[in-house]
């Protein structure tokens, strides 16, 4: 009941048009009982009685009723599909909106594959409940209850003797119901894993290729397969249990009919024309009947998927803003981390950071793989909240600004790359579409993306595969660079963004960015030194601690980590920090 409520608030808002649309089901089923009665009429007065002045005014209305009829249906058929791509389309709207809303942590806690199934597969069962299963549940209980009507007007006797199985029926319906309900919920979860498989198969086809691990996916993605195929088959064995049966006693139906009718008759208790008119409406007894099953099994499919479909639309995400509207002020870019801890899943990443960062001045971050640094830049970005302490900005707590506000401020060139299938120009352009050409030039010249680009086949105009399928890691890592560029902000934060680079290039960059950077706050995260020697500030992190901190020469006077890193450039990091000194 829980999603028949869901939906309804749906389609209150189509109220008028949904109520006349089923008066129109309702007109449709009510016309149904018109030509059987002319049938029995026909048998009646034209054959028995030998009345042929009456058959041509029979015949132009049972024509005129058949046409009528199907207009009607035509009409609110129509009217259901449309009333149902509204509300998908609203409702698609929704979860597409709720899911640009919900933060890192949702994102980290769901697979790709569930939320792909939940914008599709799940939607495309919400559509087909309100554009086919509600008007032929409708349809089907209206037509029985006209049909059994009318048939006690005839011959209440005969009438009993016709519905006397459905009793039976309505109670294996809703065994069957008990029973196949799990087995959506199921399918649709296997469903889920399958979509995941391929969504990461095919994203990450070239590690695939490259490691000619082509026989180890297609092993991985049967066993979902069969996982599939399974929990599909448990499902149709129930089908095989109950629908087989309710076909059977909907077409006893018939059987019933022809011997108790044929009595009857025969016995003069009912007249052949009366029989005829039961003939023609066994239709509104048997389709419903033989209908139950399918129209359940579609039923439950669609309770299965507006449950996946609430639980997005009802999620929140983690990260609020106070509901207490606050004036903003233009961010001058002072950053200082007080405290700072942070744990993600029972698991500390952060412990206890404390630094300061002035405005205008470069700060860099080095330490080896895990040590938390790329978390620093989540935390600026309020992708997650601190578990303890603070971080201020301009010397107010970043909680008390808008974190919308915040991002605007911070332009990011992110470690991992991520493209859009698009043209160059626009991804560049993508963090501000108010740029003008000449500005997207510039921020490409500042990251020595320029000369390659202006020799793609359409220059800035050229789109790129998907996840800039085509481009090498150097190359989407400069165009991601003049993206962050672009932007403008007081807050610059670069993480690792010349880990593909040569040096030669790294070094005309590192040249551009001290120039840019002058009047910026701006943190670059970087594994080479060369990096971050420049820097009025470099911090050493360790096991999500701050190990070391002062300027390059500072720091090698330490003979700690970042002087062993600097005598082996290009050693392991990992490995080197196990062998620092103390």
């Amino acid at each position: 009941m829980e999603s028949i409520r869901w939906i309804s608030k749906y389609i209150k808002k189509y109220k008028f048009k949904f109520i006349m649309t089923l008066m129109f089901v309702l007109v449709c089923s009510a016309i149904s009982m018109i030509n059987p009665y002319l049938s029995g009429e026909i048998v009646e007065k034209v054959i028995l009685k030998n009345n042929k002045s009456i058959l041509i005014p029979i015949l132009a209305v049972m024509i005129l009723v058949t046409l009528t009829k199907s207009i009607t249906r035509y009409l609110y058929q129509l009217s259901f599909e449309k009333i149902s791509q509204d509300i998908i389309y609203e409702i698609r709207d929704s979860m597409y909106v709720k899911l640009q809303k919900l933060d890192f942590q949702y994102y980290n806690e769901n697979r790709t594959g569930d939320l792909m199934s939940r914008m599709t597969g799940d939607m495309n069962a919400i559509r087909h409940f309100i554009a086919w299963v509600i008007y032929n549940v409708f349809e089907n209980v209206t037509v029985f209850i006209f049909a059994v009507c009318f048939m006690f007007y005839i011959n209440w006797q005969f009438t009993l003797i016709m519905i006397s199985i459905t009793p039976l029926i309505g109670y294996l319906a809703c065994k069957m119901t008990r029973e196949v309900g799990p087995t959506f919920i199921d399918i649709r979860e296997q469903l889920s894993s399958l979509n995941t498989v391929v969504q990461e198969n095919i994203s990450g086809n070239r590690v695939v290729r490259s490691f000619a691990k082509e026989d180890y996916e297609i092993e991985k993605f049967d066993k979902e397969n069969e996982k599939f195929f399974d929990v599909n088959l448990i499902s149709a064995r129930i089908w095989e249990k109950y629908l087989p049966t309710l076909e059977v006693l909907g077409s006893i139906l018939s059987v019933e009919m022809i011997f108790f009718g044929g009595i009857m008759v025969i016995n003069k208790s009912m007249s052949m024309g009366e029989l005829v008119v039961f003939n023609s409406l066994i239709w509104a007894l048997n389709n419903p009947m033989k209908m139950s099953g399918w129209l359940i099994n579609d039923v439950q499919r669609f309770v299965a998927s507006s449950k996946k479909i609430r639980l997005l639309l009802n999620e929140e995400p983690k990260i609020q803003n106070k509901r207490e509207k606050i004036k903003m002020q233009a961010i001058k870019g002072e950053i200082e981390f007080k405290g700072v801890h942070l744990s993600l899943e029972n698991e500390d990443i952060l412990k206890g950071i404390d630094f300061k960062i002035n405005r205008g001045e470069t700060v860099g971050i080095i330490g080896p793989t895990g040590s938390g640094k790329s978390t620093l830049i989540n935390l600026i970005e309020r992708f997650y909240d601190v578990t303890c302490g603070e971080i201020l900005i301009d010397g107010k707590n970043i909680k008390d600004y808008d974190f919308k506000y915040v991002r605007d401020n911070v332009a990011v060139a992110m470690q991992d790359v991520f493209l859009f299938s698009d043209s160059v120009k626009n991804n560049i352009s993508y963090s501000t579409r108010e740029v003008e050409d000449d500005q997207i030039v510039e921020a490409s010249k500042a990251a020595c993306a320029n000369d390659f680009i202006l020799k793609m086949p359409q220059g800035y105009d050229t789109v790129v595969g998907e996840r800039g399928v085509g481009l090498s890691g150097g190359q989407k890592q400069r165009i991601s660079l003049a993206r962050a560029l672009v932007k403008n902000t007081p807050i610059l934060v670069l993480d690792d963004t010349t880990s593909s680079l040569d040096m030669e290039t790294e070094f005309l960059i590192q040249k551009n960015l001290k120039r840019i950077c002058a009047q910026k706050t701006c943190i670059i995260i970087a594994n080479r030194i060369a990096s971050v020697k420049s820097a009025d500030l470099i911090l050493v992190l360790k096991d999500g601690k701050v190990y070391e901190t002062g300027k390059h020469e500072e720091l090698l006077s330490k003979k700690g980590y970042y002087y062993s890193v600097y005598n082996n450039q290009w050693g392991d990091f990992d490995m080197q920090f196990k062998k620092e000194v103390i």
